[in-house]
């Protein structure tokens, strides 16, 4: 039988005891070592750790209350709280057991020992103890994964009066346990909202679960959020821990749900009304405790009146809303975004310190931002990889000079050439729409599409 890797200390102050344990443990433990006084148990403790401590309960001639015992049992567990501690004696009274275990001893054996008894016993207890330190272990990695994650998700930045709303928003909701949706387009920083609901939360310690809810098919959406049990479809070669038991404790952060069809609505609606979960193959029901948060960049009222997306549904997810303004409209936080992001990229870079005068600020606060503050961050990035002076420059941002072009077409002042370059640019601004177009033009929208026609816009 092969050795186990266990590290085992015996503390008796009877000679023979400890001398017919080692003898004993020895044959099946790698590691043995023993004291015969508890008074040397710190310094053994400073030079090594172990996994389990046989422990006598009295050491002076004629004592027979076990308060000593008790007393090295509280010490053994303050210098190492994995350790597991089996106490021995020749006096096993029930209550002093009772007492033993309750203090935090993991078990208790009766002098003289049966073998196979006082074997199984620190088996027992050094599994006990590798368990726990393996926990300890993975909540370390855990801590230290989440630390990284995070780190990629910075806090948001804005000190526009419409950021402050937001921000107000998030620490109130951020107390309670209420489902939270978050909205707004692509880009504007949605998963860093709900990462900073899960960070003021009760549940902050605890994990953060992100879904793409747009990149999970509808053939494995069951088995990725519900998890499966082996044998249950034919790539399913053993159970498996959906979305929702892995965020159990923690916060389960759904993005992109208004990609759903309604089948997997129904789905998922069934889940948050009954709080659990059953893996594809079993019909035990797991019970879940999480907090939801959802987001998206579609109009689920308008998807709910089109029959899209189930009313139900939107009620269960949307206790409140959070609705993130576009880069567009929030333009004065841009010098903010910017520094920030010249930071970063300079340091990843090595680049010296590069700054944006005044005159580029300005036109990157004009731009419209349809990719918002990513596709700023982006921007930046590509300009300090580009950037060879201490400045950055309207030719550092393509789209920048793209405007500039556009400027050089119309500067032959031929009065149709302006209009039309004029109702060109008012589109794009407002997206397509003419009415908003027209109005900043001075046109009313039969006059502007009039204008559209003769241009072939």
């Amino acid at each position: 039988m092969a050795k186990q890797t266990g590290k085992i200390l015996v503390v008796d102050d009877d000679q023979y005891v400890t001398l017919s344990l080692r003898m004993l443990l020895e044959q099946y433990f790698k590691k043995v070592e023993v004291l015969n006084s508890p008074k040397l148990i710190p310094e053994a403790f400073a030079q090594q750790v172990f996994d389990v401590v046989l422990l006598d309960m009295n050491f002076s001639p004629g004592e027979t209350s076990g308060k000593a015992g008790i007393k090295w049992l509280e010490k053994i567990i303050e210098l190492d709280p994995n350790t597991s501690v089996i106490l021995m004696t020749a006096y096993g009274a029930v209550d002093m057991a009772v007492q033993a275990i309750k203090d935090g001893a993991v078990d208790f054996v009766v002098k003289p020992f049966q073998n196979e008894k006082l074997l199984s016993t620190v088996t027992a207890g050094c599994q006990l103890s590798q368990s726990k330190k393996a926990v300890k272990h993975l909540r370390s990695q855990k801590d230290i994964l989440s630390s990284a994650m995070d780190h990629q998700y910075a806090n948001m930045i804005g000190r526009s009066a419409i950021m402050q709303e937001v921000f107000q928003t998030v620490e109130k909701v951020a107390q309670t346990d209420a489902n939270v949706l978050i909205l707004g387009e692509n880009g504007t920083g949605k998963e860093l909202i709900a990462r900073a609901v899960h960070r003021s939360s009760a549940r902050a310690g605890e994990v953060f679960i992100s879904v793409d809810l747009g990149a999970v098919s509808e053939t494995l959406f069951e088995s990725e959020l519900f998890g499966h049990k082996k044998g249950a479809f034919t790539d399913a070669k053993e159970d498996r821990v959906g979305r929702f038991e892995a965020a159990s404790g923690g916060t389960l952060f759904l993005d992109e749900i208004g990609n759903l069809s309604l089948p997997l609505q129904a789905k998922l609606l069934a889940v948050l009304q009954n709080r659990q979960v059953v893996r594809v193959g079993s019909n035990q029901p797991i019970a879940i405790d999480i907090r939801l948060v959802c987001a998206t960049n579609m109009n689920l009222t308008k998807m709910v009146k089109e029959g899209t997306f189930r009313q139900d549904l939107l009620y269960r997810i949307n206790t409140i809303a959070v609705q993130l303004p576009a880069l567009r409209e929030r333009n004065e936080d841009i010098p903010l975004l910017a520094e920030h992001f010249l930071k970063i990229y300079c340091k990843k870079y090595q680049k010296p310190e590069l700054r944006v005068p005044e005159y580029v600020v300005k036109k990157l606060q004009k731009y419209q931002w349809p990719g918002n503050v990513r596709e700023l961050q982006h921007a930046l990035e590509r300009a300090v990889i580009l950037s060879d002076g201490v400045h950055l420059k309207s030719s550092d941002f393509q789209f920048l000079t793209d405007d500039v072009e556009e400027e050089r077409k119309v500067e032959n002042y031929n009065l149709e050439d302006l209009e039309k370059w004029a109702i060109k640019n008012a589109l794009v601004k407002h997206k397509g729409n003419v009415s908003h177009a027209a109005k900043e033009l001075g046109l009313t929208r039969g006059s502007m599409y009039r204008r559209m026609e003769k241009y072939g816009l």
